[in-house]
């Protein structure tokens, strides 16, 4: 009896050795991108991101990056009211989050805070795509305190998103050409109004960079004389408001333009009760869609980028900068892991076929460039970039253009705005890391400004005390704000 238990004992300790030889203890598995686990199972990891009109656990794109990887991960959501509230809920709770995709302004609040852990260590150890991935200079500007709390997800590419659209049968009416100078536009606007009796101009924004950018204003901060400042203390501002102003009180703009969305400008251009508005390639689908439902074999022209009379003209290039930092929270209880997964992510096959599927089945390369194949692509990668954690910015760059050219409106509207980036400017702090000040004071200073221009334009504000807003704007925050951009900006000369 005493034999027996003693060697059921022995084959017990055999097995158990054998079975600890085999597992190895690598929980981030071969780690190679192919998929394939060696050693213990990899953990089910844990991803919040932005909200969006889909479910991510359901979406294509979540059971490619599983197969592909070897990691299952379970995907949430922030909400849409409220999103920074929710956020700074979970992270005080430490919710076991492993992948955290942030904005700047969210980034930076969370690394000063202490929520974040710092990755400079890990990127070392088992981020090499990731650094390969993205220009060094990205790098450097996402450190807090001199370290790096966020992996960089590059803009694909700088561009122009905006026009102004008109009937080309409205111009053919008037008789008149697409005006290319300030005085021409406002001609055209009077004549719109004087023969046609319907709103000349529609639309919401506070700045229009086609009309501002012949006072001279293009993007929120400018550089003078190598001094950056704010475009409020530029002397084009003031002009640009004027002009507004003029055109709001001679009845040559929406007089409901304060409260106005993209919705209603969209139905009163498509319907012919507004001659011109704001427009993008963003929206050209929609719109050029609503338009011929109502006004069949119409002609959208657009009106580019005006010119002043001291031939002052320019536009914004929109992106080229930062979308977002991905961060891996505190509290995260697989940190190896989710930089494993990441990197993975960017290895140059994975992240192409991540980004556009498989060639012959959701694109196709042609002579001009790859081209979707619809509708497998909007089916299967029309939310790709949700998923994305940082990218292969090289590559993207073309790559992106297939969410463009999935619908030829889009496509031929952007390429014709795209003739505006030669007198085109970026904003200089395009490339500023995320900094506390301006984190906590950018969102609340854009709304104060914003809200100011629009009482302007419709009389409800005064320019005379333009100079006293100013004053204001600058003691909510704008001079510390200020300083503190002017700070890197020399130091980055």
């Amino acid at each position: 009896m005493f034999k027996k238990l003693s060697t059921g004992i022995a084959l017990l300790l055999v097995m158990a050795l054998l079975a600890a030889c085999g597992s190895g203890n690598n929980s981030g598995g071969t780690g190679d991108g192919s998929g394939e686990q060696g050693g213990d199972a990899k953990p089910e990891l844990k991803q919040l991101g932005f909200q969006r009109n889909f479910d991510p656990n359901q979406d294509p794109v979540a059971k490619f990056l599983e197969e592909k990887t070897g990691y299952k991960v379970k995907y949430e959501t922030l909400p849409l009211e409220n999103p920074d509230d929710k956020l700074n809920l979970l992270m005080a709770n430490n919710e076991p989050y492993d992948i955290v995709k942030l904005s700047g302004t969210q980034y930076n609040r969370l690394a000063v805070q202490g929520a974040l852990e710092p990755l400079d260590e890990l990127l070392a150890e088992h981020g090499q795509n990731l650094l390969e991935a993205t220009p060094a200079e990205f790098y450097e500007n996402a450190k807090v305190d001199g370290k790096i709390y966020g992996i960089p997800e590059k803009h694909p590419r700088g561009f122009v998103g905006s026009a102004l659209a008109i009937r080309q049968g409205l111009l053919d009416e008037l008789g008149m050409q697409v005006p290319t100078t300030i005085d021409e536009f406002y001609n055209l606007l009077k004549a719109i109004k004087e023969q046609k009796g319907i709103i000349p101009l529609t639309g919401f924004e506070s700045m229009i960079p086609e009309i501002s950018g012949a006072f001279g204003v293009v993007t929120s901060f400018d550089v003078q004389d190598g001094k950056l400042i704010h475009r409020l203390e530029g002397p084009g501002m003031k002009d640009y408001l004027a002009f507004m102003n003029k055109l709001y009180s001679e009845g040559l703009m929406d007089p409901e333009w304060p409260v106005n969305k993209s919705e209603t400008v969209q139905q009163k251009f498509t319907t012919g009760k507004a001659g011109i508005m704001t427009y993008g390639w963003g929206v050209a689908p929609a719109v050029t869609d609503a338009l011929n439902k109502n006004m069949p074999d119409s002609k959208i022209t657009l009106i580019t980028s005006l010119q002043g009379e001291d031939g002052q003209i320019g536009n914004w290039v929109q992106g080229g900068g930062v979308s977002w930092y991905i961060a891996i929270p505190k509290s995260s209880k697989h940190k190896e892991d989710a930089m494993k997964y990441l990197n993975m992510k960017v290895e140059a096959a994975t992240f192409k076929e991540l980004a556009i599927g498989q060639e012959g089945v959701h694109f196709k390369s042609e002579a001009e460039g790859m081209q979707p194949i619809l509708p497998a692509f909007n089916e299967a990668r029309g939310n790709s970039d949700w998923f994305m954690t940082s990218t292969d910015a090289d590559a993207f760059e073309e790559q992106w253009l297939l969410r463009v050219r999935k619908n030829q409106v889009m496509y031929d509207t952007f390429q014709e705005i795209q003739k505006q980036l030669p007198i085109s400017v970026s904003d200089p702090t395009l490339l500023a890391p995320p900094m506390p000040v301006v984190a906590n004071n950018l969102q609340k200073l854009n709304k104060i400004e914003n809200d100011y221009a629009i009482k302007v334009m419709a009389g409800a504000e005064s320019l005379d005390g333009y100079a006293k807003f100013v004053e204001e704007w600058m003691s909510q925050g704008g001079k510390d704000m200020l300083d503190e951009l002017r700070g890197w900006y020399d130091k980055s000369k």
